[in-house]
């Protein structure tokens, strides 16, 4: 890969209390790229994600997004730089309206944008545009993932990270999802770092992934080699489905 990339993380090191939950990670995301990070419950992948949004803070290393020194950053101002999450357990406003969770989305700036980029949710996933008046607690899984993806989206992300996307959800929901964030990617160039149990999924949809074991990250590789190595395959693949 050329060029400097998008998110820089450098020997980063959080710690919950005494109890260090990564051990000097180093991961790299390059501009238009969609980059997963796999491994088993507890390998420290979410807090990985939660630590480039500044909560918690890595107690060392760094981590560089679009050429400036975010490691201090307090999380507010980490999202002004136009990176978006949608966290693990979805986190929508369970008592505001699809809509309004999609404004809470929309930053300040974007406000002459809004009803260009609501159409665009819509048209991603035409159930939210159906349930707009829902509020959000009574939607099922997959729309509440849905939600939370497209509440993501209206920030207009330089970066979008998504947590454990497919958690819970029924195979043809999972399918449409990641189908959606293609298509982001393909049409929009839109930068995704995915973290994902679905080891099969992701590998499927990502340009380059990593492998996270223990607070460490112990391989990295293309999509394609990741799928097709034999380690990776008896670990996360569930014994090598095609």
């Amino acid at each position: 890969m050329t060029g400097q990339p998008l998110l820089n993380v450098q020997g980063v090191e959080t710690y919950y209390g005494n109890i260090r939950a990564l051990a000097g990670i180093d991961v790299e995301v390059h501009r238009g790229e969609i980059v997963s990070l796999i491994g088993a419950n507890g390998a420290g992948k979410s807090t990985l994600m939660m630590t480039i949004c500044g909560s918690p803070q890595a107690r060392a290393g760094s981590v560089i997004f679009d050429g400036q020194n975010i490691t201090r950053l307090p999380t507010h101002e980490i999202a002004r730089l136009r990176i978006a999450q949608s966290p693990e357990g979805r986190r929508i406003f369970p008592r505001m309206t699809v809509m309004e969770n999609l404004q809470m989305g929309a930053g300040l700036d974007n406000l002459k944008y809004f009803k260009e980029d609501v159409e665009k949710v819509f048209a991603m996933f035409p159930r939210l545009k159906e349930r707009q008046g829902q509020r959000g607690g009574t939607l099922s899984g997959g729309e509440q993932q849905m939600l939370s993806i497209g509440r993501a989206l209206m920030a207009r992300p330089k970066l979008l990270l998504l947590d454990e996307p497919s958690l819970g959800l029924a195979p043809l929901i999972v399918k449409g999802i990641f189908e959606a964030i293609k298509k982001l990617n393909k049409e929009e160039g839109l930068t995704v770092f995915l973290v994902e149990q679905n080891a099969f999924a992701a590998l499927r949809l990502s340009d380059r992934a990593y492998v996270m074991v223990n607070g460490k990250v112990t391989m990295s590789g293309s999509g394609a080699e990741l799928l097709a190595n034999p380690e990776v395959r008896a670990a996360y693949l569930e014994g090598g489905r095609h």
